[in-house]
Formats: structure tokens, sequence, C-alpha cells
């Protein structure tokens, strides 16, 4: 655990320290995911060598991850809700034959970030200014006018580096609650040969998912979340490579301030 908790001056500081707003323009709707580059990810697919294709998603239905044991509100969100519009019984009854076909049709309702999802740059405020400085007022209640998630829809893929926490640590999982910090997660990169720099989480009351205050609005970090690791862990244990061409485009939904996907690490 981190020696204190983060206070709202180190939010302040943060925010001036890491602000990327402008980097890429006054009119600049997707952040750092502009490092990505064509070669970029001409060489991430070079890291594809055996054609093993692994799913960091979670199945999205009612036993997904909204509900949970948390302290966290869930603020409306839930789990999907799958219905059926046509099904084999209607076509086994005969009454899709004037429609001159049988088939099956589907409908779901759900928040966007129920599951695995993309935290899009519309998401999270900084006071009262979104990413690049918009006002936060930008997203109404008809969807986000500035940094829509759909900007982000050919720009999902590249090089993907999986840190292994708890097998740094020598455990088999992290118990329920394990705060993640910067030590922990330099172990990981170390044991791995991975460089990165990475924050402490904990904070005093009042402020929430501080991770989140600065890497969206302020860095202009697309944060992906919920993804399902265990496959991966134990591919990369096996094979130790922890590179890999990773692929998660997300829904081009117009104005959404997320949007669920199914990330692949291709190795």
């Amino acid at each position: 655990m981190p020696g204190r908790k983060l206070t709202r001056q180190d939010l302040r500081d943060a925010a001036e320290k890491y602000k990327n707003w402008g980097k890429w323009g006054p009119k600049d709707e997707i952040g750092t995911l502009n490092h990505t580059q064509p070669e970029d990810i001409v060489a991430a697919a070079r890291l594809v060598k055996k054609g093993k294709v692994i799913s960091l998603a979670l199945n999205f239905d009612n036993a997904g991850p909204q509900g949970a044991k948390s302290k966290y509100p869930a603020m409306g969100r839930i789990n999907p809700v799958h219905t059926m519009l046509r099904t084999g019984t209607d076509a086994y009854s005969g009454v899709l034959d004037h429609r001159g076909i049988r088939a099956a049709d589907d409908m779901v309702v759900m928040p966007l970030q129920c599951g695995t999802q993309w935290d899009g740059l519309g998401h999270v405020f900084y006071e009262n200014s979104m990413w690049n400085g918009y006002d936060c007022r930008e997203v109404t209640s008809n969807g986000a006018q500035k940094c829509g998630i759909e900007k982000t829809k050919n720009r999902m893929v590249g090089r993907g580096v999986f840190l292994d926490v708890p097998r740094a640590l020598g455990r088999e999982i992290l118990e329920d609650g394990y705060a993640i910090t910067c030590a922990d997660l330099d172990r990981a990169a170390e044991s791995q040969d991975v460089s990165c720099e990475v924050r402490p989480n904990e904070t005093e009351p009042g402020i929430n998912q501080p991770w989140h205050w600065i890497t969206i609005p302020m860095m202009g970090m697309t944060m992906g979340e919920i993804f399902y690791v265990k496959e991966l862990a134990e591919d990369c244990a096996a094979d130790k490579v922890y590179e890999f061409l990773f692929v998660a485009p997300a829904i081009p939904i117009t104005g959404a301030v997320g949007s669920p996907t199914n990330p692949l690490a291709i190795k």
C-alpha cells in the first residue's frame, strides 16, 4: 500500500504535470491514441509468431460484473438484458413464412460500460473540463458533442504488453480488494524486462478512482477496463513472451462516452 493517501492537492499537482491539452492541436478528440503510427502497427503485426488468438473479454450476459460486492455505487449500471425477437420456435410454427425466410433475431439492452469496455475521453471530467480543455457541458443528453467514442473507431490496434503482477509477487491470484502499487507494477515490469510508469490509486475521502481523474481528461488516455486475462497470463507464463499484437476496436456509437469491446491478444 502507498505510504499515504492521495489528496486533492496531489491531484491538482498531477493534473498540471501530466496535462496534454493542446499537444495534438486545439481540436483534438483522441488524445494519446495519436501516438500510435502506421509503422507501430506494422511492428506490432510482426509480433505474431504462432497465430494464437486470445480473447480478453468477459461474455456479455446476466452473470456479468454489475451488482458485485463493491463500495462503489452502481450508478444505474446493470448487466446486459438479452431478448429474442424471433426464434427457432417461431420458424418451426410457420409464423415467419410470410417473410420468405426462417431466421432468428435478437436485441440487447445494456449500459455501454457494464463489462469489458473502453472508457472514452468524454467519460470522466476534471472539475468542469474534459479532455483537451473542452467544457464538460459538451456531453449533453444527446451524447458527447466532443470526444465521442466513434472518433476512435480505427485506432485500437498496436503493441500490447501484459504485466503479470500476481506471478511477480509469487501468488496464484490477488485477494479481493488488493490495491496494486507502483512497486508491484515496477516489480512485474522488471521481471519481464519491460519499463513503465505507474502511480498509486488510494485517496482521501471524496476522491474516487483518481487514476481516472488524471489519465482520461488530463492525459487524454482512452482506458480499457474489466479485461479477463487468465488465459493470456497462462500463455505468457508458458512461452515467456509478454508482448503481442493487440486489437480491440470500439463500437462506433455516435456520441457515446464508452463502448463494449472484445479485446484480442494475438501471439
